[in-house]
């Protein structure tokens, strides 16, 4: 059979449109993996700039009530909680929750620390609403979310770990309007058991009864459930695992009541079933060592120890010699420099 002119063009075309495909393709490609490694080059340099090392040590601070008259060294009066957030802000420091910290949802502008406050026990002196639902002077929400007014970038973000004592209230309505306030307003619901038990002394029966009563009672009052559990006396039941999982709850994270900064998420040596936080409390007694104020001193004489962002929460920075301390699970994120 023969073809025309046209034929033949046409045969022409649909050759060359089958064979001449690749080439441009195989430039595009070349070009957009030039591009991204140039800005990772570029991400990297910009993370070296403000000394980032996103594998460093964290506060994760342990508040209890916050009153007056101290009944012992948990409690901390308003005036030096105050005094804690202010040496925070100007140390550079953001507040995350402790669900964000755990999953490594660390959103922080370059060059800042991330600092995880927790408080235990669902006190009212933690929040208290009045007739018009604004949080009572001298609480902790309300002197954090001051405080935050006057830094800006300062986030006025806290976790509080629940117990059936719901900040003092006893009726379903009120404890529902305390959890939706937190809720509403930023703030993260954590889990410490219902009645606040040692978990070391119980069956494994007994242990997930009353993590998942509070699991249960979360969510029933707030619609969402609780990412992290606040180990009572810091006690971790007989096996460690059963805080982490149950039948009714997955925890990403259990908190217990030590006194180091904790391993930044990213690190090897992170262990979500263990996480140390460091009591709040001024350098006085047994203790002096070990309290909040020690420990600040000391990550701010050992920037190199501490987590300093790079400000980009999809990356994981950190100077190259520390690339043995990284999390393979992270290896994606991963920006050495």
């Amino acid at each position: 059979m023969r073809l025309g002119v046209l034929g033949l063009a046409a045969l022409g075309a649909v050759v060359a449109g089958c064979g001449g495909a690749s080439p441009p393709a195989k430039v595009a490609t070349v070009d957009t993996a030039a591009k991204m490694q140039q800005a990772k080059v570029a991400k990297a340099s910009a993370a070296a700039k403000v000394k980032a090392n996103e594998l460093g040590q964290v506060p994760v601070l342990m508040y209890h009530r916050i009153v007056e008259h101290p009944g012992g060294q948990d409690d901390r009066t308003p005036e030096k909680f105050r005094a804690d957030l202010e040496r925070l802000a100007k140390d550079g420091y953001v507040p995350v929750t402790a669900a964000e910290y755990v999953t490594g949802k660390i959103a922080i502008p370059a060059g800042t620390h991330p600092v995880v406050l927790t408080f235990d026990d669902s006190s009212p002196s933690q929040l208290s609403l009045d007739e018009m639902g604004t949080p009572r002077a001298d609480t902790a929400v309300a002197i954090l979310r001051d405080v935050a007014a006057k830094h800006p970038g300062f986030r006025p973000v806290a976790t509080f770990y629940v117990t059936r004592d719901m900040f003092g209230k006893t009726q379903k309505e009120e404890q529902a309007q305390a959890l939706l306030w937190l809720k509403d307003n930023g703030f993260d619901i954590g889990n410490h058991t219902l009645d606040h038990v040692n978990l070391g002394s119980r069956t494994q029966k007994q242990v997930t009864d009353q993590i998942g009563a509070v699991q249960k009672m979360v969510a029933g009052m707030a619609f969402q459930q609780p990412v992290t559990l606040a180990l009572p006396y810091g006690i971790q039941p007989r096996k460690k695992e059963w805080a982490l999982h149950g039948k009714s709850y997955n925890h990403s994270g259990v908190f217990l009541a030590g006194y180091t900064p904790a391993p930044a998420p990213f690190n090897k040596n992170f262990d979500p079933a263990g996480i140390p936080r460091i009591r709040a409390m001024d350098k006085k007694g047994d203790c002096a060592q070990f309290c909040s104020t020690a420990w600040l001193d000391w990550l701010k004489s050992n920037p190199d120890q501490r987590y300093t962002s790079d400000g980009d929460p999809n990356t994981v920075a950190y100077p190259k010699f520390k690339a043995p301390f990284l999390r393979k699970s992270f290896a994606a994120r991963s920006l050495p420099y």
